[in-house]
């Protein structure tokens, strides 16, 4: 068992919506940290909701690879209503903030995400009643996100309180791990002390999504793509966030190379409406399948040649495209359609992993992908660049091996 200051055993509670085995991307990333604090001898407890991303319906209690993972209750209208999901959030907060009360004890650490939106604000009063240690793990940032992407009340009187009560959280904690260097800009901007900021970027199972030829992918040749195609793919949450009109109007210019293709891997509010667009628009380079078991994505990766990923340029610093890493460890260029200094942009630029597109600009887009389809070489030269990216700098072993230190500290 791993020791703490003063000889106790270390107590962690991991705190997330979603968990294992949720194919969400929180719980992938909060899975594999309690895991992996797990198997070093770690007593960890994982508290989240009963209900899964999709739907699923999980155990109220059980215990995997040596978490004990606390579900709690709360309503399930779903995904297709904006109040059914306002319904569901209300219900899971007294349920989570009870179970953080009922089973934190003092010096234990809580490590709480941002889903529900929030989240570190009853963390914060729960960590405050037991005498527990606060890590504030920031996947995004709200209210802010809800307010860029059109909630108008929550950029004056509605956004005010929650402002406040969410950096009074921030304050109270006693580290704020944040997930790329803008974001952690983001949080100084708003008084937290530097000491208290610790950058840990989001990882990939690096290890298991390895590059594979496409004469070795069986996915590659089932899903009807032939070697000379050039397959543009998209994979994970197509999120409000994510801008997609680019692509679009790129793919609409590019209507006259069949051998230029588009493939979408996933699902998530846009990518309906990417799909009804290309249906609308005739456009018949697009396939779409749906999330990949972890297991299979290096071929479903590994399936493109080049894959894009996207942020509005306002979402800058509250959220970064982790989707970057899998794209990286399946040795493809990343294409950023994105601000021109943002996150993943000055990755791809200093890297030389990839292309970096500003939103709208979807001739510079379309020439980027005639490059890729008519010099293989470059292509597959940004694609060894970004997988070299990876391993010097964002290896999941490397970025757990920093929350460990983080926790011992």
């Amino acid at each position: 068992m791993t020791q703490a200051r003063g000889g106790a055993a270390r107590r962690v509670i991991i705190v997330n919506r979603f968990f294992h085995p949720d194919h969400s991307a929180t719980s992938q990333i909060a899975s594999d940290l309690a895991f992996h604090l797990s198997s070093q001898g770690w007593d960890v407890t994982a508290i989240a909701g009963r209900h899964g991303y999709d739907g699923a319906h999980y155990p109220a209690r059980e215990t995997i690879n040596g978490v004990t993972i606390i579900r709690v209750g709360g309503t399930n209208f779903g995904r297709s209503s904006i109040l059914g999901r306002l319904i569901d959030l209300a219900s899971v907060y007294p349920a989570l903030l009870f179970a953080m009360l009922r089973h934190a004890r003092r010096n234990d650490t809580l490590i709480a995400k941002t889903d529900p939106p929030l989240l570190s604000v009853i963390a914060a009063t729960a960590s405050g009643l037991k005498g527990a240690r606060l890590f504030c793990w920031l996947q995004d940032l709200y209210p802010e996100v809800a307010a860029e992407l059109g909630a108008s009340a929550l950029r004056g009187w509605l956004g005010r309180p929650l402002r406040a009560l969410r950096n009074w959280s921030l304050h109270r904690a006693d580290r704020c791990v944040v997930i790329g260097e803008r974001m952690a800009e983001r949080i100084a901007a708003l008084g937290v002390k530097n000491a208290k900021i610790a950058v840990i970027h989001n990882w990939c199972e690096d290890a298991l999504i390895q590059p594979v030829d496409h004469a070795d992918n069986p996915v590659r040749r089932d899903w009807g793509f032939s070697p000379s195609d050039l397959v543009v793919g998209y994979s994970g949450n197509l999120g409000r966030a994510h801008e997609y009109e680019t692509v679009l109007s790129a793919a609409d210019l590019l209507a006259n190379r069949p051998d230029i293709r588009f493939l979408m891997v996933g699902g998530g509010a846009s990518a309906e409406k990417l799909k009804a667009e290309v249906e609308k628009r005739g456009i018949k380079s697009f396939s779409f399948r749906p999330y990949q078991p972890r297991e299979r994505l290096a071929l479903s990766l590994g399936a493109a040649d080049v894959h894009w990923l996207s942020l509005l340029p306002q979402m800058e610093g509250l959220i970064v495209p982790s989707k970057a890493y899998g794209i990286a460890a399946a040795s493809r260029p990343i294409v950023a359609i994105t601000d021109e200094d943002g996150e993943i942009a000055r990755l791809v630029r200093a890297n030389g992993a990839g292309s970096v597109v500003t939103p709208g600009d979807y001739h510079a887009l379309a020439g980027a992908l005639k490059r890729y389809a008519d010099k293989p070489d470059e292509r597959s030269a940004q694609g060894t660049a970004a997988r070299t990216m990876l391993e010097k700098q964002f290896t999941m072993r490397a970025a757990l091996a920093r929350w460990t230190s983080l926790l011992l500290a």
